[in-house]
């Protein structure tokens, strides 16, 4: 996620910027991306206080404290102090990656979305959301910003979509691209379609297309969720390390 931002914005510190990169003492011992996400990447406990500290001196601007397990839970202890608790914590979710081809057979009706067909889309786009996160992400601002983010990723060809009957019954995205990794994310199966594979051959769809563009395809999942377990490890995914994220009030 960091990499694939800073890849296409670079680093800056003016207002409206996408994020910024803390570090103490040098990027190789400790760093932290703080922008709509915190994000520690590396660090000790006294590196961790640190990057609650700066983040608390301020107003927040960050929806969640997100990364690897042993880093994101010990900050958010020290956070928690000034945020109050957290509207969803979510403390194990595997991180998974992909860099061959899918075992099981892909979906040949699962493809890009085309820009003529946002409307049709962001229907899938909310249900996903809202049922994911908990909340409706049109709050605020009637949804504007919520579709400008979908149009962009139907943009550039990183959402996928199988439909039916001109609605969506599987959508995924490539939310972050990075020259080495594909994250998939929003993976969905409309309700009146789930149980019948289409979520295991739309994810292997996508993977295939991240893996045949030269990168590794990654997404990580709730612990709880043992159905999509199930469907990424047919597809070949494999864990290579525990996320956790706190979604912040």
């Amino acid at each position: 996620m960091v990499a694939a931002r800073l890849e296409e914005h670079g680093i800056e510190t003016r207002a409206g910027a996408i994020g910024e990169m803390w570090s103490r003492g040098g990027p190789g011992e400790s760093l932290c991306f703080s922008g709509a996400n915190l994000i520690p990447l590396r660090g000790s406990q006294d590196d961790m206080r640190a990057f609650a500290d700066r983040a608390v001196r301020w107003p927040r601007v960050c929806s969640s404290v997100v990364g690897r397990q042993e880093l994101a839970l010990p900050l958010w202890e020290i956070l928690t102090r000034n945020w109050g608790p957290p509207r969803e914590l979510r403390p194990e979710q595997p991180l998974l990656a992909l860099d061959g081809p899918s075992l099981v057979s892909s979906d040949p009706k699962v493809r890009r979305v085309r820009a003529d067909e946002l409307d049709r889309y962001l229907v899938a786009a909310v249900a996903m959301f809202t049922e994911e996160i908990g909340v409706d992400p049109r709050v605020g601002d009637g949804g504007r910003s919520y579709r400008r983010r979908v149009a962009s990723l139907i943009n550039s060809g990183r959402a996928w979509a199988r439909f039916e009957d001109g609605r969506v019954v599987f959508k995924a995205e490539v939310g972050a691209m990075s020259k080495r990794t594909g994250q998939i994310q929003g993976v969905w199966v409309h309700p009146d379609h789930r149980g019948l594979g289409l979520g295991t051959a739309g994810t292997a769809t996508v993977a295939d297309a991240v893996v045949a563009s030269g990168r590794t395809a990654s997404l990580y999942v709730n612990c709880f969720n043992t159905s999509a377990r199930r469907a990424y490890a047919k597809i070949g995914f494999r864990q290579i390390a525990t996320f956790a994220t706190v979604l912040v009030d």
